[in-house]
């Protein structure tokens, strides 16, 4: 198989974000700071390689508050963003606590609560059961924000009240899936209040537009990221949406089917917001071992957006 020769387009923008690099930074920092252990409520992101990469230096991994052991060491709360009660539940057990929320999750909470406080009833476009969406819902009270996660629901959505009713998003959702749900909201609901702002960021949105990009040209399309990341399974349906058919997610269980790829002329790879970039590159060394390859970087534009860490941690 060696003198077949693979042609690959790698999408960019690709892997982390900048609100994924800001999380890393603060739990490397808080055990810089604090000494280890530091726990982390919640996968700091959804990858499996970056979660065991600081469990090696000192984090520790819970699900709830309830879990830790001792708490005169500190806590910090995943790039998801986390529900009101936790920081107050922190508090109440006198926790030091970090919260390593997205700026661009928590600028969704505030809009959030800027909307019920001026008396709107909410709908969140999301997927349940995601930390994210756990923790915008988790701003307002019961009851007062409902989620709706495809165009079904859109359609058959009821307001239980007679409130003025607007909208936010999850922030990793697929840019155009999102779009007709709000279609279908807006003809229902002629007065629904958007957000000021597009929620979806604009991480997301630049590695869905870079795979659309080359998707067409790809016999196989792979993204590297976890089967829990949202924008990683996201980048996978955009891709057979906008062309490529054989498009698969490559997790940490993978087996890389080399059957499908020796039939393949053209390959495009991207990474999910939250997959560090080694595992991209492991993933194309894995293919040269057994292809002749050229690498073709195909960047759609550049991004610079940083988000610092907080000051309390230098």
């Amino acid at each position: 198989m060696k003198n077949k020769h693979l042609k690959i387009l790698l999408s960019a923008p690709r892997g982390f974000c900048a609100g994924v690099e800001r999380a890393i930074e603060i739990v490397e920092k808080s055990i810089k700071k604090f000494g280890a252990p530091v726990y982390v409520r919640h996968e700091i992101v959804h990858n499996k390689y970056v979660v065991d990469d600081l469990k090696n230096k000192g984090a520790i991994f819970v699900e709830e508050l309830e879990e830790i052991e001792d708490r005169t060491r500190p806590v910090i709360f995943s790039a998801h963003g986390v529900p009101k009660k936790i920081p107050e539940d922190a508090k109440n057990y006198k926790m030091t606590y970090i919260d390593a929320t997205c700026p661009l999750v928590s600028k969704v909470h505030r809009e959030a609560e800027n909307l019920h406080k001026a008396g709107y009833h909410l709908i969140l476009i999301g997927h349940q059961n995601h930390p994210e969406v756990i923790g915008t819902m988790g701003q307002l009270p019961e009851g007062s924000i409902d989620l709706v996660q495809n165009e079904d629901e859109a359609k058959k959505y009821k307001p239980q009240n007679n409130k003025k009713i607007s909208y936010v998003t999850q922030t990793t959702l697929s840019v155009d899936d999102t779009k007709d749900i709000i279609q279908i909201l807006k003809d229902r609901f002629p007065n629904i209040k958007e957000p000021m702002k597009e929620d979806i960021c604009y991480a997301t949105t630049n590695r869905q537009l870079a795979v659309k990009n080359i998707a067409k040209k790809c016999d196989l399309f792979f993204v590297i990221g976890s089967r829990n990341s949202s924008n990683s399974v996201r980048l996978v349906e955009v891709a057979k949406k906008s062309g490529c058919s054989n498009s698969l997610l490559i997790h940490s269980q993978s087996e890389i089917p080399f059957d499908l790829i020796k039939d393949s002329n053209i390959i495009g790879i991207s990474s999910g917001a939250s997959a560090p970039e080694i595992l991209v590159n492991n993933f194309i060394n894995e293919l040269k071992n057994k292809f002749t390859v050229s690498i073709d970087e195909v960047e759609i534009i550049k991004e610079n957006v940083v988000f610092k860490a907080p000051k309390k941690l230098n």
